[in-house]
């Protein structure tokens, strides 16, 4: 951790924020300051844009090979650190280490898949209608992009940004969680090393994010916004992208619904469960939040999973044998025991978990809730923590209704062993990913994102790099 810079990252050169500025860094886990980071301001800000706007030409022709070439050496330097940035990870936002270490791999894959796409952006050729002009189709890079990334995946959210617009051949100015700052900036000296170009990224820490990124999006040089994040902020920032009519990409809050089939074998629906509810201690906007058992199946699939989340380990992520860490601050622990507070009100059973523990840190217990009211907020409300609430169906109609009575539609969960009612209700539910039988659907390859109030845009997969490239056509009349 003392080797990461806590300096800003502006065209290539590590420095203070121009008022001198910092803000404290807290290990969740204890409440203690660990680090203290520069503390940008606008100032900041439109040097980070400057660099970026000064070194997009140049970087755009950059051959796409050598583009490639150093994600992909970015690839190796960060498999070659894992246990170092797990660390790292785990000291400022508090998940144990077996998932950080896993969260850096999969980070790391992103580099090595959009190395592998660079080299792959096309074009095309075609004689237009009237026989005598042909088309000439090409891609090039959007342009100056900001990036706005999260704290509960800061590796992998970052590299799943960077990756397909340092491919695509854009600049960025990235601006990280104000919670995980570290991890991006271990992130932006580890491409240093790979050989980025200066100006290329540019990363800049802030807890003011209103005076940092409003002026960038109405200023007209940055060309595409991508922002993970709540929808309630999503709306927001799309409000500020429309005086200069950015492109944008948004991957927003969730309110995944976990369907269990009356012809599901209980055993692997609980252990999908415990994968879409707990990974990051449930704050991960693909967390199973509402679980709908058939009524037949409803006893045992709550029984087992209270045995199976009550026998978790809760401690410091640094700590050997710990399963879940603490949530990532006061608020969001409160949050948490709002939500459950509530549907304990309207008449939920807790049937594990529901106590908040005494002491330091931001800690709360895994907690399964069965008989939960219709009208709990909970229902409505991405949950953020390591809650389960299981609530029972009779029949399919029903349950599809339901799980799509929301505003999101990031993801869902449906468990069977037919193939036929899988797909059907697969191609049902409204939602932009569906795992079948698997409680974990994000992959470096495949195309992440959501509809309705859960985003525009996908990332990773083929269309990834999409989202930072725009077409150009050139009409040639041949005589």
């Amino acid at each position: 951790m003392n080797d990461v810079p806590k300096q800003l990252f502006i065209g290539g050169s590590w420095r203070d924020a121009a008022d001198a500025a910092t803000f404290p860094v807290d290990d969740p886990a204890t409440g203690l300051v660990i680090a203290r980071v520069a503390d940008a301001g606008p100032k900041d800000a439109r040097l980070a844009e400057e660099a970026a706007v000064a070194a997009q030409p140049d970087w755009g022709r950059t051959a796409p090979r050598e583009r490639s070439e150093i994600l992909r050496r970015a690839y190796e330097i960060m498999l070659s650190r894992v246990d170092e940035l797990a660390l790292l990870m785990t000291s400022e936002m508090g998940k144990p280490l077996a998932q950080a270490r896993g969260e850096v791999a999969y980070a790391a894959e992103f580099f090595r898949w959009f190395a592998e796409e660079a080299v792959r952006i096309d074009g095309g050729y075609g004689v237009l209608p009237d026989g005598r002009t042909r088309m000439v189709l090409m891609r090039r890079p959007v342009g100056p992009c900001l990036l706005v990334t999260p704290w509960n995946f800061p590796l992998a959210m970052g590299t799943r940004k960077i990756g397909p617009a340092i491919a695509a051949g854009c600049t960025m100015v990235m601006k990280p969680a104000p919670q995980t700052p570290l991890s991006a900036l271990a992130l932006a000296g580890i491409l240093r090393e790979a050989g980025l170009p200066d100006g290329v990224l540019n990363v800049v820490t802030t807890s003011r994010a209103g005076e940092v990124v409003e002026p960038l999006l109405r200023g007209g040089r940055i060309r595409k916004l991508s922002f993970t994040g709540s929808t309630e902020v999503g709306r927001l920032l799309l409000a500020q992208c429309a005086d200069a009519v950015l492109r944008t990409s948004m991957e927003l809050g969730g309110n995944a619904p976990f369907i269990v089939f009356e012809d599901a074998d209980p055993a692997a629906a609980v252990d999908g469960a415990m994968t879409a509810k707990l990974r990051n201690m449930g704050e991960a906007c693909t967390a199973a939040n509402r679980f709908f058992v058939h009524r037949s199946l409803a006893g045992e699939f709550g029984r087992r999973l209270a045995d199976r989340m009550g026998a978790l380990v809760v401690g410091p992520g640094t700590a050997e044998g710990v399963d879940i860490g603490p949530l990532i601050d006061g608020a969001g622990r409160a949050k948490v025991e709002d939500l459950v507070a509530d549907a304990v009100g309207r008449g939920a059973r807790v049937l594990t978990g529901g106590i908040t523990p005494d002491g330091p840190g931001h800690f709360y217990p895994p907690t399964v809730l069965t008989e939960v009211h219709p009208a709990s907020r909970l229902m409505q409300t991405e949950i953020f923590g390591p809650v389960a609430a299981v609530l029972v169906f009779d029949d399919e109609d029903e349950v599809v209704r339901r799980a799509d009575d929301t505003p999101w539609g990031l993801v869902g969960y449906v468990y069977t062993e037919g193939l036929d009612r899988a797909l059907r209700v697969g191609e049902r539910l409204d939602v932009g990913m569906v795992g079948v039988n698997t409680g974990l659907v994000s992959n470096p390859a495949a195309p992440f994102g959501g509809i309705k109030q859960s985003g525009l845009g996908r990332e990773g997969g083929r269309v990834g790099i999409e989202e930072f490239l725009e077409y150009k056509y050139l009409a040639v009349p041949v005589r």
